[in-house]
């Protein structure tokens, strides 16, 4: 099968330009620059120059399948960042793909759609999008999914799916685990309400599984939590991955409406001051250290047919020997 996928550069997408390519699909992914086109060549897969603004029928020729995970996904930027990427970039995919005749469009979603700064306890696919979220991570994410699952056209052969990972981890992770190890390196690491917030989680190769279903499988136009099995506290998870590097977080901890204020009085002063680099500390991040996010994966158990199939205990001696490696 020929299959377009964005974000091969990144974790999700390289993770999942591996295994495609592994198991026999002719995959072609966007890149944007010389490094791309060599990291890309290295998974082998057929680097294709354009970007999120550009992208036309002409990239996407001949490919059944588009799996789309790119994204703007820091925490800090333009204030238009998320806007243009997310939502922007993927109406954008949508076209092309239409327009070059793509039969399936699998976009990488996120729980964090749902969030307006509440707990999440226990919750399914049927729970609201968050088109009004004060966090424009959150806001963009929804409206991405929202023209996703609105493109869904089954009589025109196009068929749409969203796929909602929770708290990716695993190896290959160059932006959590990596700064989490910075911030206890250098003295910095604070749990929020001492970690115990509840959540549901993603390990790498899971969601890896859940794409290569999603390439044959799945009701058109639906959306799938894509899940760990069982939930942990934030702390429990979090010591757990940094225990594999060999380092101990401690018991440093703030309550959460002092993160809340600090992330707010932070966001404030680098805009109002155009103050360089990212702020120690931002209102979503605050907010999601703080508050529960606990799913409901049976959708995707019985339309995708998706089991976990690797534990966390598993996933986390992977992680170690990844490090150790």
């Amino acid at each position: 099968m020929k299959i377009f996928i964005t974000g091969a550069s990144g974790f999700v997408g390289g993770a999942a330009t591996r295994r495609l390519v592994a198991a026999g699909h002719e995959v072609h992914a966007m890149s944007r620059s010389p490094k791309s086109d060599a990291l890309i060549s290295q998974l082998g897969a057929e680097p294709v120059r354009c970007d999120l603004d550009d992208v036309s029928a002409g990239h996407l020729q001949g490919c059944a399948v588009v799996i789309h995970a790119a994204a703007f996904v820091e925490a800090w930027g333009e204030a238009d960042a998320w806007e243009r990427a997310n939502v922007g970039g993927t109406r954008n995919m949508l076209k092309a793909a239409r327009a070059a005749g793509v039969q399936r469009f699998i976009h990488i979603g996120t729980e964090a759609a749902l969030v307006r700064g509440q707990d999440l306890h226990q919750v399914d696919e049927s729970y609201p999008l968050a088109f009004d979220s004060p966090y424009p991570y959150c806001a963009t994410k929804a409206r991405a999914e929202q023209a996703v699952l609105a493109a869904n056209d089954v009589a025109g052969g196009f068929v749409t799916l969203v796929l909602r990972p929770r708290f990716i981890w695993g190896p290959g992770d160059a932006t959590l685990l990596p700064v989490i190890l910075e911030l206890a390196k250098a003295g910095r690491w604070s749990w929020i309400d001492q970690g115990r917030a509840m959540t549901s989680t993603t390990f790498i190769d899971n969601l890896v599984d859940a794409i290569v279903l999603a390439l044959t499988a799945g009701q058109p136009g639906g959306a799938y939590f894509i899940l760990d099995e069982g939930n942990r506290s934030l702390r429990e998870i979090i010591s757990g991955m940094a225990a594999t590097a060999g380092v101990t977080l401690g018991d440093k901890s703030i309550p959460g409406w002092l993160a809340a204020c600090v992330g707010a009085l932070s966001e404030w002063l680098w805009r109002t001051f155009s103050l360089k680099g990212a702020p120690p500390l931002t209102r979503h991040a605050a907010m999601v250290m703080r508050r529960e996010c606990t799913l409901v994966g049976d959708k995707a158990r019985v339309e995708l047919g998706y089991v976990p199939r690797v534990s966390v205990e598993e996933g986390l001696r992977r992680l170690r020997a990844s490090l150790a490696g």
